[in-house]
């Protein structure tokens, strides 16, 4: 069967595709990142798709149409680490991807930004999107919900024309890469979900303000989650978390959609007799050790140390360590060539944990009616 053909806007490491990636066939045939080290991600794993840089300076009438557009606008207008501006930022580009929207006219959209967007600039997203003519469910999810040891919450929005019956895409037969530990979070969004149909926008639909609220961004009624990883996860920059920074930025044929995916099985990691993940340097998580375990089983990886020798040979943050905790391959980010220190972190940063994503994406597809057998066994 043919495969879906995928545009994708904001696009930084290519973890939204990732995510689409292992739900529907899909293959990329344009992307579009300004950013210098998210550009080179790109173009070191993907040489001959397109990509079309700033997207308001794009004329989407010369756009090649596509089946699938994705979207990680940038999230500072509306991250509790920012200044709130909301859509008043010069940073709020939502108004550029509604047009992207409006002309290609995708079977299928899903878009990502942090959970504060709920109570800030979602309903005009909502009302755009039911002035263009698309419905859309959403939801937040988190990545220790499907394994991954830190919390991370975002907010992901599904949108499909109207007129249509649903999201009309034929899902991947093949099962959860890495066993998947989304099965083991059935809850994920049932109590931080919303839909709008036929143009009526409910921004407050199961999840409105008061599941953002500043502070600490929990849940109302809702249990707290374990805090994991909050040391090796924290970041130089002024005790910022990299794997939880904000997005900063946004010739050739189409490539087949081959976005990292966690190992299958991680034998190639496994001792002689296959029964455990080697570690040829033993690191000391305290209270962390059950969730970096966890998430060690569900990539098949074991964990990177969480620190380097800096300059002066003091311990920094490891760009490897990041990578292992946003569900990347090793070497996604950290083996392309030329990327300074800065830049990996950014860009790990600035990006979507696949796994945390393609649960997302499952769930918000069953909410809007389409079967699909992803996760079933091959």
């Amino acid at each position: 069967m043919t495969a879906l053909r995928l545009g994708s806007l904001c696009t930084g490491y290519g973890g939204i595709e990732t995510a689409v990636g292992q739900v529907l066939d899909t293959e990329t045939v344009w992307h579009a990142d300004p950013d210098p080290g998210a550009s080179a991600i790109l173009a070191h794993h993907w040489p001959h798709v397109p990509n079309l840089g700033d997207i308001t300076a794009v004329d989407w009438r010369t756009i090649p149409p596509v089946d699938v557009l994705t979207a990680g606008y940038p999230c500072q207008p509306f991250s509790l680490a920012g200044r709130q501006k909301g859509t008043a930022d010069d940073r709020h580009i939502w108004p550029h991807i509604a047009t992207a929207l409006r002309v290609l006219r995708p079977r299928l959209a899903l878009l990502e930004n942090v959970a504060g967007h709920l109570r800030l600039g979602f309903d005009t997203v909502l009302a755009d999107l039911a002035a263009l003519g698309f419905d859309a469910e959403w939801c937040l999810a988190r990545a220790d919900e499907v394994g991954a040891p830190h919390r991370r919450e975002r907010l992901f929005v599904l949108a499909w024309p109207a007129d249509a019956e649903g999201p009309g895409l034929e899902a991947r037969r093949e099962g959860r890469p890495g066993g998947d530990p989304a099965a083991d979070a059935p809850h994920l969004g049932h109590e931080r979900a919303g839909r709008t149909r036929y143009g009526r926008p409910r921004p407050a639909d199961g999840c409105g303000a008061a599941a953002d609220a500043p502070g600490d961004g929990r849940l109302q009624g809702r249990p707290e989650p374990a805090r994991l990883v909050g040391g090796p996860d924290a970041a130089e920059r002024g005790g910022a978390t990299p794997a939880d920074t904000d997005r900063r930025g946004l010739e050739g044929h189409p490539q087949r959609h081959r976005e990292p995916q966690p190992r299958r099985d991680g034998l190639d990691r496994l001792d002689p007799v296959g029964r455990r993940l080697q570690r040829p340097t033993p690191v000391d998580w305290g209270r962390y050790a059950p969730a970096i375990r966890r998430w060690e089983r569900a990539t098949g990886r074991p964990a990177p140390a969480p620190t380097e020798p800096g300059r002066t040979g003091q311990p920094r943050l490891a760009p490897r360590f990041v990578e292992w905790l946003m569900g990347l391959d090793q070497g996604w980010v950290t083996d392309v060539p030329g990327l300074t220190r800065t830049q990996q972190l950014r860009a790990l940063g600035n990006g979507v944990v696949p796994q945390q994503g393609a649960a997302a994406l499952r769930l918000l597809l069953d909410r809007a009616g389409h079967p699909h057998t992803a996760g079933a066994a091959a």
